[in-house]
This record gives C-alpha cells, sequence and structure tokens, in this order.
C-alpha cells in the first residue's frame, strides 16, 4: 500500500538555525496520526511544508502520492487544512464563505451545492447559512473550517491544533466529527494539539518533536510498554519526582517496600508522564 504522507530525511533551516532536523516519517492510508512536541519543536513548520506553504530546504515530501517540491498544485487538490488561527472570512456568510472555496477549487454547480449542503449538515451549521461568519462562536467558526477544507473531497486532512481555545463540550464535539470523518470516509489525518486527551481518543499512531527532531513513534500502548506502565509519584517540597515501572503492579511493589510512604502515590502512566519524560517540559 502507498502512504499517504511520506517524509524522508527533510530538513527546514530559518536564518542558520535547523527548525526541522532529518525528519523521516511515514503515515498510512486512513491512519489519524498525532505530532507532539513543546512549542518550537517544529511541529506548525512541517505542517506547512506538507501542505505547500513552505519549502523544505532538503530532503523529499510525498503528500497522497504528488511530489510537494514539483507538484504542489496536485497535492492542494488531495489534501484539506484547518489552521490553528481561524480564517473563515468573517464579512461573508457561512455559505458565502463555502461558495468561495468551492468555486477556488472549481467544483461545478450544481454539485458545488450539493456539497455545500452536504458539508453545512455535517457540521450542524445549516440552520446558521445566512449569518455572517464574524457573528459565529469561535466554536461554530472552527466548525466551518473543517466544512469548508471538506468540500472539494480531499484524501488527507491536516489539523493544526483544531480546538485550541474551545471549551470542553465544543471541543467534544469536535472529536466526535474528526472521528466519524476517519471512520465512514476512511479519510486519513494528521493531527497537531497541545491536548494529551486528545490524542489518546483520536490518535492511531504518535510522534514526538523535539528540537526538530523525531525522538518517539508508537501508538499508545506501544510508548506505554516502552517507556513503562506504572509510575510511583513522590512528592518532594513543590514539585512531584516520577519513577517509571514496567507495570503497575511493580510500581505498587516498590512502594510497599518503602519505609516512609508519606506524600507516595501510584497510578497507570499516561501520554502526558511519556512527554514529560522524553522532553523534560510540559506542553
Amino acid at each position: 500500500m502507498v502512504a499517504a504522507v511520506s517524509l524522508q530525511n527533510v530538513h527546514k533551516v530559518y536564518n542558520n538555525s535547523c527548525v526541522v532536523n532529518d525528519l523521516s516519517l511515514t503515515i498510512q492510508t486512513g491512519e489519524i496520526f498525532g505530532l507532539l512536541g513543546p512549542n518550537g519543536a517544529g511541529k506548525s513548520t512541517t505542517v506547512r511544508m506538507l501542505t505547500t506553504l513552505t519549502q523544505q530546504t532538503q530532503g523529499d515530501i510525498v503528500v497522497a502520492g504528488y511530489d510537494v517540491s514539483r507538484q504542489p498544485a496536485q497535492v492542494r487538490r488531495q489534501i484539506g487544512v484547518v489552521l490553528q488561527q481561524t480564517s473563515v472570512d468573517g464579512d461573508l456568510s457561512v455559505w458565502e464563505n463555502m461558495e468561495f472555496h468551492g468555486r477556488m477549487h472549481h467544483i461545478p454547480s450544481p454539485q458545488r451545492q450539493q456539497e455545500i449542503d452536504r458539508w453545512l449538515d455535517y457540521v450542524e451549521l445549516s440552520q446558521r447559512r445566512a449569518e455572517k461568519a464574524k457573528q459565529l462562536s469561535g466554536g461554530l467558526k472552527r466548525r466551518l473550517q473543517i466544512a469548508r477544507a471538506l468540500l472539494h473531497q480531499p484524501k488527507i486532512l491536516f489539523l493544526d491544533e483544531p480546538t485550541v481555545g474551545l471549551d470542553p463540550q465544543t471541543r467534544r464535539r469536535l472529536w466526535e466529527m474528526i472521528r466519524e470523518l476517519n471512520q465512514q470516509q476512511r479519510m486519513t489525518m494528521l493531527l497537531t494539539t497541545h491536548y494529551m486527551e486528545e490524542v489518546e481518543y483520536l490518535c492511531d499512531r504518535i510522534g514526538i518533536l523535539d528540537q526538530g527532531q523525531l525522538i518517539e513513534l508508537g501508538t499508545l500502548a506501544e510508548l506505554r510498554h516502552r517507556h513503562g506502565e506504572g509510575i510511583v509519584m513522590k512528592q518532594k517540597g513543590d514539585r512531584w519526582e516520577y519513577l517509571f515501572f514496567p507495570t503497575l503492579q511493580a510500581a505498587n511493589q516498590y512502594l510497599d517496600e518503602q519505609p516512609d510512604k508519606t506524600g507516595m502515590m501510584t497510578r497507570p502512566s499516561n501520554l502526558e508522564d511519556i512527554f514529560v519524560e522524553l522532553t523534560g517540559r510540559n506542553l
């Protein structure tokens, strides 16, 4: 099977500073892939290279079977992009935002109208189609961005921190929409986020970037198996010290053997524990 996304030995240099350093990564068709990293790790730069918004300094990138350097127009026809920044036109109505995007992709009418109706209904904006986009809440604007990104039926959807700044209920609804798209349309997705629970809920595999390099890759189960499925937490002043153990049972056994258990507890490890252990920083 041909990979949906392939990066081979990719570098990106800005002002003599290497922000993406020898990145090699493959995303399979139908996969939801989560890309994590501290601020400045190179996540957004990687997404910008994959979506033809910036050129890699070195290396090869293939998206949906097309080389991003030599065939950028073909790549753009195959991808949808939802950026962290709200990018809808506030002075246009919900419908006009969709209509403009459809015309930019040369979708003929009446197919364009059918697709607009379909995706506005999917993101539950059909009743708001005549409203100016600037009158929508942040969550509804993000839904409109998703509908617009899906209008031309892309094979791959890039989501760059799609739920940042949204309330928990809106965030959960968007998670459900993203998962439904993946399962019903078999759409490949790359997701960047600072919300660990978002990755745990949505992603099939996870890659962790730090200082432009891929330092970890695998499923959540593989990462927990690799780094430890049990944790002993010990309070030291106003901070916590974390000790990883292969299993929760091993962590419990260690705790039982301690003569003084004050300020100590055990629990299963999670993705945030592993992330902090690897990068030394909280997201």
